[in-house]
């Protein structure tokens, strides 16, 4: 059967012109081909990825041809689309340092819509422009196209290049970490496809039993216990005690920061490794477990938000507490102004509002957090979660040289980012000191109970852990959550009051239980739900989703959404 077939000549001029030179009947699709085929060069880096590429071309130009037979056209609104997909992709990277994947057009959420609404208020006027400018374009090549092509082989070819990219990808799945590279953008989008198709037809997005085994009882009005103190939380960059690294060169009297008020080291299991600090405030902020999400715990933040209520936040909201949040970025990135927002923070101040860099000074957020304080102490408790980015990565140059304490001293590694890591975890160290002295001196008559953590390690860390085992091996130690890539640290300290109990404060926790400590130690009660995680503790004796491979993780998600407090997953 002929595939590409030319039509009767036309009755046109131009057309019957055009018809009589081979070259000039097939420039238009060649050139556009060229074009696709320019794009591929210039934007996938390696073998994998452009065939990928050639593939999604060719599944997208079968499709089109399948609708209108004709090549010309087909190949143009395929490189519109492969255009406008690059765009897209080059953009979210500029803004939020991701690169374009399936699950953003999977999973539409408000803040992304706004946000892009946000940088683009012209978007509407420009989408009218370039129709206007394509569609007698469109209409040309429609016209002038000499060749058709059978819609039954257009549909085994689009079918053929579907199956293929599925093989592709199911055999070399997508790595979180190639979502932050600026390159690959049609490749990562078609491979996140097949990755999220496959995950939610597996479990959809999150792991739960298919029933309850019992309800969470029916809420009660929060006990009034009087006056009850102010609570922060603090969410400390890319911090963990690095002498748990064996070899590294600390300054003299470095680890006092790690330190709680009664003198103990907590350690602090996370969930990410080295990168991602979302995973982390979905722990602390909801009370579970980014685990849970599976192949789908890259973009947990945005597929909570506005489903999962349940929270720290949600819960002190219920006992008088008025909620805060100082946000380092943007709101719109992976979500997290409307998953705030939906677990019961009710100021959601992001760094726009700020009038913030990405990166600033620790004590830049400190002030801020003071600020708010001072306006809103009288109003009744507040609950403040307070984001720092000084430790944030790249530790190849120096944050604020002006900044460094005075008599620091290279400890000298043979890692210079060791050293830059250290230095601004010593200005990490004198901006919270800062803090503490600041709350004492302008709220004398202020309870406050101050919890810190530790949301990952440094994406170097896991080099330098045990420096005599290849990649694989560190991959698999990371597939096994090996805790000495997953352990921080948390620290309570308190100003005017005595934190009220602290058994559940054990010496290693998984951290989906920060909010129970924080509650307990302020003297919250607790409601249904935290009630039933303590049980969950004292059973796992620390560990969450790690207790019995995900079942009691999978059990009390069950038990959320029977209740309510997960809607729609």
């Amino acid at each position: 059967m002929t595939i590409l077939l030319p039509t009767r000549p036309g009755r046109l001029p131009l057309r019957e012109a055009l018809g009589q030179h081979w070259l000039m009947r097939v420039a238009p699709l060649a050139l556009v081909h060229f074009a696709a085929l320019a794009i591929m060069l210039w934007s996938e880096i390696s073998l994998l990825p452009m065939v990928v590429f050639a593939l999604a071309w060719g599944c997208v130009n079968f499709l089109w041809l399948t609708l209108l037979r004709r090549p010309t056209l087909a190949a143009a609104l395929s490189l519109v689309q492969f255009v406008v997909l690059i765009m897209v992709s080059r953009f979210k990277f500029d803004v939020l340092w991701m690169s374009l994947s399936f699950i953003d057009v999977m999973i539409i959420d408000a803040d992304t819509f706004a946000f892009l609404m946000m940088m683009f208020p012209n978007v509407r006027m420009a989408s009218i422009v370039v129709a206007l400018i394509f569609i007698p374009l469109a209409v040309a090549a429609w016209r002038l196209d000499p060749f058709r092509v059978h819609r039954g082989a257009a549909v085994l070819g689009s079918a053929a290049c579907f199956a293929v990219i599925a093989g592709l990808s199911l055999a070399n799945p997508v790595s979180p970490g190639e979502a932050f590279g600026d390159f690959n953008y049609v490749s990562h989008f078609t491979r996140t496809g097949v990755d999220a198709v496959e995950a939610y037809l597996e479990q959809g997005f999150l792991e739960s039993d298919p029933a309850a085994v019992e309800e969470l009882r029916a809420e009660t009005a929060c006990e009034n216990a009087g006056r009850r103190p102010h609570i922060i939380l603090v969410h400390d960059e890319s911090s963990f005690d690095i002498r748990a690294v064996e070899g590294v060169k600390v300054p003299p009297g470095y680890g006092q920061h790690f330190r709680s008020f009664d003198g103990k080291a907590r350690k602090f299991l996370v969930e990410g490794a080295g990168g991602p600090s979302w995973y982390t405030e979905y722990n602390v902020l909801s009370g579970l477990s980014s685990r849970s999400y599976g192949r789908f715990q890259f973009f947990v933040t945005r597929i909570a938000a506005g489903r999962v209520e349940r929270g720290l936040p949600r819960a002190l909201q219920r006992c008088g507490y008025r909620t805060h949040a100082i946000y380092p970025v943007n709101g719109g990135f992976l979500g997290a102004s409307s998953y705030y927002k939906g677990v019961g923070i009710a100021d959601f101040v992001d760094g726009k509002a700020l009038g913030s860099h990405v990166f600033e000074p620790d004590r830049f957020y400190f002030d801020a957090a003071q600020r708010m304080i001072e306006r809103e102490r009288r109003l009744g408790p507040m609950f403040i979660y307070v984001y720092l980015t000084a430790n944030h990565f790249t530790w190849d140059y120096q944050f604020h040289p002006e900044l460094t304490p005075a008599g620091w001293r290279d400890p000298g590694n043979a890692m210079p980012e060791v050293n830059e890591y250290l230095r601004r975890q010593a200005m990490s160290e004198r901006d919270y000191a800062g803090f503490l002295a600041g709350l004492k001196r302008n709220f004398p008559g202020e309870e406050f109970l101050i919890v810190r953590y530790g949301d990952h390690q440094p994406d170097f860390a896991k080099l330098l852990v045990d420096p005599t085992i290849d990649a694989w091996e560190l991959g698999e130690r990371l597939l096994r959550f090996d805790p000495r890539y997953f352990a921080t640290y948390y620290a309570i300290d308190a100003i005017n009051f005595t934190p009220v109990a602290l058994g559940s404060a054990l010496d290693v926790l998984d951290a989906p239980y920060l909010p129970l400590i924080v509650q307990e130690a302020a003297g919250v009660p607790l409601d249904s739900s935290f009630a039933e995680q303590k049980r969950i503790l004292e059973r796992c004796a620390g560990l969450f989703y790690g207790c019995a491979d995900g079942a009691e993780a999978r059990r009390f998600n069950r038990a959320l959404i029977e209740a309510g407090l997960i809607k729609g997953l």
